[in-house]
């Protein structure tokens, strides 16, 4: 009888990570091409950096094979399917045909629920959230999606708890980005959980972008002092009158004068109709004031708080990265305009 022949077996390879994003008719190339670039360009400058497998990117439609037009006059043919997007160890939805009209291919939802029963990572850029929404991947979780389409996402699905201010949610198997460019954010988080810091900062130098940029959409939202209907009810003065004297000391007091009302009742009427307290009102919209005022090459930051009627500066910045999710000096460097 022979001896028995020893036998090495070496460590099996990682399997690759499949990433999966949906390509449609209709669709604006630059959420794809985020995807494409960061997951699926050959990356030399990373040798020797991986522990595990760079990715293996397909870009799959409903029907595999067909051109799809893109914005720019131009036709994307995706080779895959959605059955292998429903296979993906990472499924990425880059948008959805028409967010208002709520179309979303029913093809995509049973995918996306195919994928997510199967523990695979689901991932959605700007108006992609609607397509998980729509397939119940977001119900009971905090999502967001641009700051434009925020408002009908909460309206269109109640059980999602939108947030309009952030780049980037992470529910763990779910994730949701804000618009176009909070892709790349969202993408360079998945390569820094799959493969580290420095693999992530090496791809964001490539990309000629910062790994992690402070803030969160809110400081790109359209924000200037609402204007204040012209009913000349007590609380409606009282907002007009607010907004003449932002400069000034404003108290409770001070505004149910000018309404003609005591304190409580002036509360009470102004709570209900605008949702919130006067005084976060008031806040909000010197907020809104200083904004301008920033993205002009004029004036300090403490100049500007007390222009719009914070006491200090210190003030002023604690209520603007409140609201903002940033700080002033932060926005003016992103959004000021130099001296002539």
């Amino acid at each position: 009888m022979s001896a028995p022949v020893a036998v090495t077996i070496g460590p099996r390879p990682e399997p690759v990570h499949t990433i999966a994003v949906y390509a449609f008719a209709g669709m604006a190339p630059f959420e794809l091409g985020v995807v494409v670039e960061v997951f699926g360009l050959a990356r030399p400058e990373l040798s020797g950096l991986l522990a595990a497998p760079w990715y293996d990117v397909r870009v799959c439609a409903d029907r595999p094979g067909e051109p799809l037009e893109a914005v720019g006059g131009f036709a994307v043919t995706p080779r895959h399917g959605l059955d292998e997007l429903a296979a993906a160890d990472t499924v990425m939805v880059v948008g959805v045909p028409n967010a208002f009209s709520g179309e979303v291919s029913p093809g995509l939802v049973e995918a996306l629920r195919t994928a997510h029963r199967r523990g695979a990572r689901i991932v959605s850029i700007c108006s992609g959230a609607f397509a998980l929404a729509a397939a119940g991947l977001l119900d009971g979780l905090e999502a967001t999606t641009h700051w434009r389409y925020a408002a009908l996402l909460q309206q269109r699905h109640p059980l999602v708890r939108v947030n309009p201010d952030v780049l980037y949610v992470d529910n763990g198997s779910v994730l949701t980005s804000a618009g176009s460019a909070a892709g790349i954010d969202l993408c360079l988080h998945l390569v820094r959980q799959d493969h580290g810091a420095k693999v992530a900062n090496t791809v964001a130098r490539r990309f000629v972008v910062p790994p992690h940029r402070d803030g969160g959409q809110a400081q790109f939202i359209e924000a200037a002092v609402r204007p204040v209907d012209e009913t000349d009810d007590g609380v409606g003065r009282s907002m007009r009158w607010a907004l003449d004297h932002l400069a000034e000391p404003l108290t409770v007091p001070a505004l149910a004068r000018v309404a003609r009302m005591s304190d409580r009742s002036y509360l009470r009427h102004f709570t209900a109709r605008n949702g919130t307290s006067p005084m976060r009102w008031v806040i909000t919209q010197r907020i809104a004031a200083s904004l301008p005022l920033l993205e002009a090459p004029e004036g300090t930051v403490e100049e500007i708080a007390a222009a719009v009627g914070f006491e200090s500066a210190a003030t002023f910045r604690h209520h603007f990265g409140r609201t903002v999710r940033t700080s002033p000096t932060a926005y003016r460097r992103t959004f000021g305009r130099t001296a002539a």
